[in-house]
């Protein structure tokens, strides 16, 4: 599978500097790190959450869980995890699992947890489960312009 399209004309559009990072099929973040020797702390995680209000993305290391009780405190939104459903009719140009962090070109507003800022460089999801992009933090703030920023994760355990 190549580029989500979506992706892909965001990518165009900013024009990003970027590399694809084929690997392995795998399913979930660690185990994509794992087969892509990328340090889990620069792989990007990309969680789709829903309430009245609509859809939102958070962005964050795959190392970092999700503190769904601060971001709704952030944002004044009261958000739940979106259905694997959803996240289907959503991110139809994806396969289910590997959705890039790019909710704002999907019409989304975006968050970007700030612990994924102190890395010299990121990974995340193409659109399927055997190809990663991989650009400097510096340009993927580039190409995040229109996302928010905040603290809003907590270390695994």
């Amino acid at each position: 599978m190549a580029l989500a399209t979506t992706l892909a004309t965001c990518l165009s559009s900013k024009n990003s500097h970027f590399d694809i990072i084929r690997h392995p099929y795998a399913l979930g973040s660690m185990a994509t790190a794992q087969a892509a020797h990328v340090p889990g702390d620069r792989l990007v995680k990309t969680v789709l959450l829903e309430d009245e209000a609509g859809y939102v993305v958070a962005v964050m290391p795959s190392t970092r869980l999700l503190d769904l009780a601060e971001l709704c405190e952030r944002t004044g939104r009261r958000l739940t995890m979106a259905s694997e459903d959803e996240v289907r009719e959503v991110f139809k140009d994806c396969v289910l699992g590997a959705i890039p962090p790019v909710g704002m070109a999907y019409g989304m507003r975006t968050y970007i947890d700030d612990s994924l800022l102190g890395q010299p460089e990121v990974y995340f999801e193409a659109g399927d489960h055997e190809e990663l992009i991989h650009m400097t933090t510096e340009a993927f703030l580039e190409l995040m312009s229109g996302a928010e920023r905040g603290q809003f994760t907590r270390r695994m355990m």
